[in-house]
């Protein structure tokens, strides 16, 4: 039977690939990492693992939709999101803005706060994102998490958000200007992405809502979002040429094939303790791998009980840099 510390070490060793992945791409700022003694680190990949086969928590979405190239731009957003002034728009020093002249009024902020922005300019000069849960989560207690996130992750930015509840999902829908107070700017790049789901999460957790920010990896997620443009076409008719719905290629492959095999390790650990919770757990996962769209997708002919293989793919050819917001990379929910 597996003891204790040697159980502690497996969910240390493979949870960390499962729930808190390297950087291989590009320098960014840290992303999330596990603290404390091993005991400490395996239990949190424990509560990690449960929340994800066994509660199966819902996902967060953090999603950048796009961004304003000139003043033009970005003020037509701020129409758009506040349902042209008829909505609450919340800026960063906790203010809140209701009606077209006071829409107009914080354009002329943003304009004027800091390099100046041009009607029309050629670089983005701000970014929005959206900060999404599912079906039935409460609207006022996610706002007050979008919020701590902004606060937090974005704090040297000015910024503004407006809560929308009035389809299926609630969600918030946040403007930030690219150019911070120091003059650096924004460029969120895949790890910061991740990052932010896993801040966002946090602070949806602090006001009591269940909530997980695991990769699309992680949990054998083989579907392709599409981007808020086709989103749009569909709901007003205009889409003309329905988008790729599944995911494919040798880094998507490579990238499942890593968390499955993680996945098959702890089970393998997990089935040998002589705790019945950790039996219990085992098969848990046991279900939620063979529930997973990528095995799925696979059939029963695949086993990843065996060693992992090399994770890294050849990045020295001309795709070795990170792809840029403007390529508008998939963001994983």
């Amino acid at each position: 039977m597996t003891n204790v510390p040697a159980l502690d070490g497996v969910l240390v060793q493979w949870g960390e690939r499962l729930f808190y992945p390297g950087n291989r791409i590009v320098k960014a700022a840290p992303l999330p990492r596990l603290h404390g003694n091993s005991q400490q680190r395996a239990a949190a990949i424990r509560r990690r693992i449960v929340a994800t086969v066994a509660r199966r928590a819902p996902q967060v979405m953090v999603k950048v939709t796009g961004g304003g190239r000139g003043m033009g731009a970005i003020a037509a957003h701020f129409r758009y999101i506040s349902k042209n002034g008829r909505l609450d728009i919340e800026d960063d020093l906790e203010r809140t803005h209701q009606g077209t002249e006071a829409l107009g009024d914080l354009a002329e902020q943003w304009r004027l706060g800091g390099s100046l922005i041009d009607e029309v300019g050629y670089r983005r000069e701000a970014f929005n994102i959206m900060l999404s849960m599912p079906k039935g989560t409460d609207a006022q207690l996610l706002k007050v998490a979008a919020r701590e996130f902004a606060a937090e992750e974005l704090r040297e930015h000015r910024w503004v958000m407006v809560l929308h509840e009035h389809q299926a999902n609630p969600h918030v829908h946040l403007s930030v200007r690219a150019e911070a107070i120091d003059g650096t700017r924004l460029n969120p790049r895949k790890a910061d992405l991740h990052r932010w789901r896993e801040t966002f999460a946090q602070k949806l957790r602090g006001w009591g809502i269940d909530a997980e920010a695991s990769r699309q990896a992680t949990r054998g997620a083989t579907q392709r979002y599409d981007p808020l443009w086709r989103m749009k076409a569909r709901e007003d008719g205009r889409l003309r040429q329905a988008g790729a719905t599944g995911k494919s290629g040798q880094a998507y492959q490579l990238s499942r094939d890593e968390a499955m095999t993680s996945w098959s390790q702890i089970a393998l650990a997990l089935e040998q303790s002589a705790d019945g919770q950790d039996k219990a757990l085992a098969q848990g996962i046991r279900r939620f791998l063979d529930e997973s769209p990528y095995m799925k997708e696979l059939g029963p002919q695949r086993s990843f009980n065996g060693p992992i293989r090399p994770s890294t793919p050849d990045r020295s050819g001309p795709t070795a840099s990170a792809p840029t917001m403007d390529k508008d990379p998939t963001i994983e929910r």
